[in-house]
This record gives structure tokens, sequence and C-alpha cells, in this order.
């Protein structure tokens, strides 16, 4: 098979652990899925199936964290919802202004505005699996979540503890 990239180079397929950051997180891992790369130029493709099903599970994982959200996770929920700016600022009872604030770190969403965009995340979902009390969640200082999700074609997407 020749890249499609370059047009010329071989490109060797393995499965391996594969660092996603399509969604804008940082600290998410793919683990033993499909990974072709170019010999000659570096480019690399990975084979992700389920992808709702991926979104979904990065998305339970980060609304079930206690800790705060950063404005990465905000950004990625919002787009995870399906919602631009305009509506998810609608919809949290404030500006498209404030909505740019949280998400480029300028400013800190507070307390219960990150526990309504929480439940409105959780209210698209059935509930598969244990969260934490909304009173427990958003204390301290925001820190990134960090997940290895591990692809299986029988049984799709499942939460890994990471490292």
């Amino acid at each position: 098979m020749k890249c499609m990239q370059c047009g010329g180079g071989p490109v060797v397929t393995a499965r391996e652990n594969y660092r996603y950051d399509a969604v804008g997180l940082p600290g998410i891992t793919l683990a033993n899925v499909q990974v072709t790369r170019c010999k000659a130029c570096g480019e690399t493709g990975v084979v992700i199936h389920r992808i709702e099903e991926l979104h979904r599970r990065i998305a339970n994982a980060v609304i079930s964290k206690r800790d705060r959200l950063t404005p990465q996770e905000i950004r990625f929920l919002r787009k995870y919802l399906g919602l631009s700016a305009a509506d998810f600022a609608r919809q949290m009872g404030t500006t498209r202004e404030t909505v740019s604030r949280w998400e480029n770190g300028a400013s800190s969403m507070g307390v219960i505005a990150e526990r309504l965009l929480r439940l409105l995340v959780e209210r698209q979902e059935p509930v598969k699996d244990y969260r934490v009390e909304l009173a427990e969640v958003a204390v301290g200082n925001p820190k990134p979540i960090r997940l290895t999700l591990g692809a299986d074609r029988r049984r799709g997407w499942e939460t890994r503890k990471s490292a």
C-alpha cells in the first residue's frame, strides 16, 4: 500500500497506543488501535470504530471527574452537545463572550454553571455507570483528565485507568 499523502512511500500498519488529540483534550490515549504510518513522509492515520461511542465515553469521563473542568474540557463538552457558542450561551443563561472567556481560560466557569453543563451532558445520555454527586464535583483547581481507552470490536470502547 502506498501513502496517500506523499504518493510514494510504503505504509506500515500496526496495533498500538495512540494519542488522540482530535477532540482537543490532552491526555486521551486510545489503546491497541490500528495505526498506519508512512515510512517516507511520516504521515499517520488511525482506524477508529464507533467514534460516537468513543466521544460519549470521553464526555462521561469528563463530567464524572471531581475536579473543576478545564477550558479545553468545557469546549469539548459544548461541541459534544453539538452547540454553537451562541446556542450554548443561551442554554447556560449567559453571553457568547462569557463562553469564549470560559473556553480560552480568561475567566473561570462558576461552580453552578459547571454543574449545569455536566447535567446537560448527562441528560442526553442514559445513566449506565456511577456518577459522582454534583455537590462533590468542580472543587479545587482545574486538572486535565488523563484517559486511556481501549477498542474491542465486540464490546466497543472501554475506559482504562491511566498511569
